[in-house]
């Protein structure tokens, strides 16, 4: 016995899912150091009027597979303050930034997918 169909139908459906997990890594450098002084009723104690520090051979690392070498200054070696007013209120502020790595972030992130087809087929005689 043959079955004998005059008209019809079929679908189909299909779902597929994915997970994707990524960690993207930054890394930040400075190239070079940052000294910064100010305040007031102070003037530098050289004779010459210095305020940078000297310098000191750069140091060379290798992290995640690059390499990079700097300039550091010489910490024996900053400037030297004096009072300006003997007895009168002074202040002084200074910030030294050195080089190299100063940052690293890390972003881990999952994205989730879920695709679903649907295939329908008519059919007749």
């Amino acid at each position: 016995m043959v079955p004998q169909f005059k008209s019809g139908s079929s679908t189909q459906s299909s779902t597929s899912q994915s997970v994707v997990n990524e960690v993207i890594t930054s890394h930040q450098y400075n190239t070079g150091f940052s000294y910064s002084a100010s305040g007031h009723n102070i003037e530098s104690a050289d004779v010459d009027g210095y305020i940078n520090p000297s310098t000191v051979a750069g140091e060379t690392q290798t992290l995640g597979g690059v390499k990079f070498s700097w300039t550091s200054p010489e910490l024996e070696a900053i400037p030297k303050w004096k009072i300006v007013n003997a007895g009168q209120s002074f202040s002084l502020i200074e910030s030294l930034q050195g080089a190299g790595l100063s940052n690293v972030t890390t972003i881990t992130r999952t994205i989730n997918t879920t695709t679903t087809t649907e295939t329908t087929s008519v059919f007749g005689q």
